[in-house]
């Protein structure tokens, strides 16, 4: 109440100052405690949810950020003034390997040290402590953008709830059978020295060399490749079954020696061969390569590893063993040529692996490692949200992410990203799990000697070693929607109030990192679907449309530029023009006009206040007594209705330019130039006075989710003594 009364009697500048004010503004929503949902008044009982995607800890927010936040406080500021039991539930992501990588490249630069010289226990004990000093700065960067989230449930990904989210789901999917360790080709990141997923390799065009040769002079065929260093690992060579070229040789086997290392070659037929590209022959690897670790399983074909985890060869006599394989390239292709087996050598582009995290090249290596498996049938226990066709409970995980994506159940805003999403789904593979970091989640298996031990709390007898690998990030990021609600205890109140949420809102590139692995473990795990809608924004770009980066030196600091021109600026420019799934061009120029924009709102307000000293009371509509009166609501009911339609469709954008068109050009530079004249007649004025207050206080709750700073600050000079304590629980025009 004490910053109520202390807010309340702020003496309206000639122009406002963001900074002045939006710490007390701040301050005063948090101790009204109607962030919490619990603590909202007059509440229809109906529930609204959005779970905050989580920032990683890795350092400070930026504009991309910016730009999630406010829509995200948008939609959950409309909804709380719609009355519903609204929840905007934070928290943070570890981010495993990205925040490990940050400490150790910290820890070489600063002490020359690597995480072994510190020993896993004293290196987790330094990450933890640079997560928790950048999660501080995450949540008040949060909290100057104006979020208006419910602190008080706040979550961690890798807090001990979420820990226990995180082994009971991996409990219950191992005995369900679909979670196994096994061996297979992985992708290897030789700089992190981990498993990454698919998802998080990142393809770099590079300048290259196709080199086609034979493996001997007797050979019949000849193939084309990239990588010569790996076909000293080769077990066969695949053709298309149509190719004529090659008929007469499928099912011969030769016997030969490739660079001093011997091999046997088989000839196979495979559909997946290209007939077009190269010779239309393809050099089969089975342990260095995905598409060819496939072929093998379907052939039968034995798997040979040439190439370690350091990136070395490991077969062959000194010219080529224990050589890195760019250098083992250059020896091999030196012999095809003194060999007289090189054809030709052409220079191409092309797409190299390599990982998002590290930069390293990635290479496809046969490794132990935990898998989830996307095809293996099972027995869903409940079916909550009616995923399944009637009478049907057998599933797997790949139908159920392709049932979940439908009207009734989840739709994807822009909808064109569906295809994106179904193609995915219907090309995964089984999804690599296990990464060989110490920060994380540690895999809750545990062995001795040939018995192996899966459980959510260790096993009480002494001599089991845990496993050492720690769970890739997206598998506990996967439960985010129900963990923080209460799960694995679906008996929680949150997780039964709140759960499917309403919202997922993020950035159309983690629709396959995140948003379909929450939908998989999801429905899974609970039988349910995790939200209702997935809102996809785009990428915040320069002025120019260019991504933004260090080093181009064209980065906006949201925190800088809000400082500079007001917070309400920065949200408003970040939506104003921009669609749904569109990336957008953001220049300080577009900034600057919406801070413009506020000052106008505040000069309105200046005006109106400064002509009405009275307390009004406005419990209905004002009389229309002048053909301006009655223009004048008439554009502000279709101003309300257009806003509130815009909204709830996601066009926040439109909404935005509404309730600007409105409020600048036909409020201030049409109304109030009119009302001037009005004010000086005695029959009209005071009714005049209420339709100028009552315009004022519908421009600030339409505003309010947009602008939330500068509408609180006017809100609380009204001169209403019935009116909230804040304008944040102010019911939406109707």
């Amino acid at each position: 109440m004490d910053s109520y009364i202390s807010i309340s009697i702020i003496r309206m500048e000639k122009s406002y100052d963001s900074n002045l004010h939006e710490k007390d503004i701040y301050r005063l929503w948090e101790e009204s405690g109607f962030f919490n949902p619990d603590n909202l008044p007059n509440q229809s009982g109906v529930p609204y949810t959005i779970i905050m995607p989580p920032p990683n800890v890795t350092g400070v927010l930026h504009v991309g950020h910016a730009l999630f936040i406010t829509i995200q406080d948008i939609l959950i500021r409309f909804n709380r003034m719609q009355g519903k039991r609204t929840l905007w539930l934070p928290g943070t992501d570890h981010a495993a390997i990205a925040t490990q990588s940050k400490v150790e490249k910290i820890l070489d630069k600063e002490e020359g040290k690597r995480k072994q010289d510190l020993g896993r226990e004293a290196f987790l004990k330094r990450v933890h402590d640079f997560a928790q000093a950048s999660h501080d700065t995450i949540v008040n960067q949060l909290k100057f953008m104006g979020a208006s989230c419910d602190w008080s449930r706040e979550a961690y990904t890798l807090d001990e709830k979420r820990n226990v989210a995180v082994r009971t789901a991996f409990k219950r999917m191992y005995d369900m059978g679909l979670i196994y360790r096994g061996n297979r080709v992985i992708n290897w990141d030789v700089k992190g020295q981990t498993t990454i997923s698919d998802d998080e390799i990142v393809y770099v065009e590079r300048p290259a060399k196709m080199y086609t040769f034979r493996y001997s002079k007797d050979f019949p065929i000849a193939i084309s490749t990239t990588r010569p260093e790996t076909k000293v690992g080769d077990t066969a060579v695949a053709v298309h079954p149509e190719d004529k070229r090659y008929t007469q040789y499928v099912g011969k086997e030769y016997a030969l020696e490739f660079c001093g290392v011997p091999l046997t070659i088989k000839i196979i037929a495979d559909e997946s061969v290209e007939k077009e590209f190269g010779t239309g022959a393809l050099g089969v690897t089975p342990a260095h390569s995905t598409i060819d670790a496939e072929i093998a399983e379907r052939h039968k074909l034995p798997t040979k590893q040439v190439i370690d985890e350091r990136g070395r060869i490991i077969v062959g006599g000194e010219n080529i063993l224990n050589k890195k394989t760019t250098e083992a390239r250059e020896i091999i292709v030196e012999w095809l040529k003194q060999m007289g087996l090189l054809e030709k050598g052409e220079d191409i582009q092309q797409n190299v692996a390599t990982a998002e995290r590290t930069g390293g090249i990635i290479e496809p290596l046969p490794k132990l490692q935990w898998f989830i498996d996307v095809n293996k049938e099972f027995e869903l226990e409940k079916d909550k949200s009616g995923l399944l066709p009637f009478g049907t409970t057998t599933t797997n995980l790949k139908q159920l992410m392709d049932l979940a994506v439908k009207p009734g159940l989840i739709e994807i805003i822009p909808e064109h990203f569906s295809k994106t999403y179904f193609h995915w789904v219907h090309n995964l593979r089984d999804w690599c799990i296990s990464r060989q970091i110490w920060y994380g989640h540690r895999i809750p298996v545990w062995y001795k000697g040939d018995a192996l031990y899966c459980n959510v709390t260790p096993p009480q007898d002494e001599g089991w070693e845990q496993d050492p690998d720690t769970l890739d990030t997206w598998f506990s990021s996967g439960l985010w929607s129900f963990s923080t609600l209460g799960w694995p205890d679906e008996s929680a109140s949150d997780f039964l109030t709140y759960h499917p949420t309403d919202v997922l809102e993020t950035g159309h590139d983690i629709l396959f990192f995140w948003v379909a692995r929450m939908i998989l473990m999801t429905t899974c795990l609970t039988g349910q679907i995790p939200f209702k809608k997935v809102f996809l924004h785009g990428m915040v770009r320069d002025a120019n449309r260019q991504k933004m980066s260090k080093s181009k030196g064209n980065i906006i600091d949201p925190l800088e530029v809000g400082k500079t021109y007001g917070t309400d600026a920065l949200r408003f420019a970040l939506v104003f023009n921009t669609a749904p799934g569109t990336d957008m061009a953001l220049a300080e120029d577009k900034i600057k006009g919406m801070k413009h924009f506020a000052n106008k709102l505040w000069n309105i307000a200046r005006f109106i206040l400064s002509n009405n000293t009275n307390e009004i009371d406005i419990t209905t509509k004002p009389e229309s007594l002048t053909n301006e009166d009655s223009a004048i609501l008439q554009s502000l009911q279709e101003t309300i209705t257009s806003t509130t339609n815009h909204i709830e469709a996601f066009r926040l954008h439109e909404a935005a330019q509404s309730i600007y068109q409105f409020t600048w050009h036909t409020f201030a530079d049409i109304y109030i130039e009119a009302s001037k004249a009005q004010l000086q007649d005695e029959t009209q004025k005071e009714n005049t006075q209420k339709i100028l207050i009552y315009c004022l206080s519908t421009i600030l709750k339409l505003l309010h989710p947009f602008m939330p700073f500068i509408t609180e600050t006017i809100y609380q000079q009204l001169p209403f003594p019935s009116k909230q304590k804040t304008l944040m629980i102010e019911k939406w025009p109707l």
